[in-house]
């Protein structure tokens, strides 16, 4: 399945019906047999999501775990929470469960909706986890698409980070993040709640221009008017996708080529053979070492510095070592030999 599920747009309805969800490639992809479990928020597109799952599972009789977090960053979201739980308490297979982030103190204002996501998805992982789910639905629609490409590219990111978000993504290796509304506009979620009478809470933080999301949202309808439209923004990410799997692809084959050996704290690649691989397949080998070291780690260093250490080794005659990421990358000369090296914590 294409990463970014391109083709189920093609036809994709003004409203959507139950028939067309349930046709989405992604939905038959997931198994009939297993739990699953959706994030529900309490706004239009979680509350939509979880009423298709809901209706997709009336016939498998699939049990639905709708999780709800209440992420601590407003006096109402407690509140809310409830009124989700009510709202949920009469719908078909499903079990609503709320889970209670404590809200941390954070210097930048800028990082409070990142760090609260990131601790949403761990708690959620976590619950998953301990229910055997491999599957976790989130309602990440096509203007989210759009939204997150601007936010990266604002943020400088590369080919990876602006081919944004997999339709299907792997969390963890037992944790699979699941977007089927990829493929549709925010405008026929909400009408489709309208037409459904689904129930849903506005959530004020979603306009408020402290936050970095709201303002970009406010540039994308100004890029709108100079035909810069969601729908150009979601096909370019996924032309992207589209292109990062290619390169992950020659990645794979020269590591593999380069691989002397390798064991928990170390990897050994063959020099010569990495020399002539293109300079971005290089750049993602080093990459790819940095973070089997670092699993756990949500972020990988700076690409600036990522490219500048693969510069200094293929092509600084005078390299010898440099720390990046956690690793320590050495030459050896008298071998002819890269070595990457978990770099011990004090």
């Amino acid at each position: 399945m294409s990463p970014a599920a391109s083709a189920d747009s093609k036809d994709m309805p003004s409203i959507i019906t139950v028939d067309h969800f349930k046709a989405l490639s992604i939905m038959g992809s997931t198994p009939t047999n297993a739990p699953v479990a959706v994030a529900v928020s309490g706004g239009p597109d979680s509350m939509a999501l979880c009423y298709f799952l809901s209706q997709w599972a009336l016939h498998s009789g699939v049990q639905i775990h709708a999780i709800t977090v209440d992420h601590g960053l407003r006096e109402d979201a407690a509140t809310e929470a409830r009124q989700v739980d009510e709202w949920l308490a009469d719908w078909p297979n499903v079990k609503h469960i709320i889970l209670t982030r404590d809200a941390k103190e954070t210097q930048s204002r800028t990082r409070v909706m990142e760090e609260a996501r990131h601790d949403r998805y761990a708690m959620m992982a976590e619950y998953c986890t301990a229910h055997n789910i491999e599957r976790l639905f989130v309602a990440h629609h096509r203007d989210d698409q759009a939204e997150t490409f601007l936010f990266r590219l604002a943020k400088g990111s590369g080919l990876d980070g602006l081919s944004c978000m997999n339709a299907e993504h792997d969390y963890s290796d037992t944790l699979k993040i699941m977007r089927p509304f990829l493929v549709y506009t925010k405008d026929a979620i909400v009408k489709s709640c309208a037409e459904l009478d689904i129930p849903y809470i506005t959530d004020p933080s979603n306009e408020n221009e402290a936050y970095a999301r709201p303002r970009l949202r406010k540039a994308a309808e100004i890029l709108a008017e100079e035909g810069l439209t969601v729908k150009r923004l979601s096909v370019t990410a996924s032309r992207l996708a589209r292109a990062k799997e290619t390169l992950e692809h020659y990645t794979n084959e020269l590591l593999a080529a380069s691989v002397v050996c390798q064991d928990s704290d170390t990897i050994t690649l063959e020099y010569k053979i990495l020399a002539t691989a293109p300079p971005e397949i290089r750049l993602r080998v080093l990459l790819r070492g940095i973070s089997l070291f670092n699993p756990d780690k949500n972020y990988a260093p700076r690409m600036e510095k990522c490219e500048d250490l693969e510069a200094r080794i293929f092509e600084e005659k005078d390299f010898h070592a440099a720390t990046l990421g956690g690793v320590i990358f050495r030459l050896d000369s008298v071998q002819k030999h890269l070595l990457l090296e978990k770099e011990k914590s004090l």
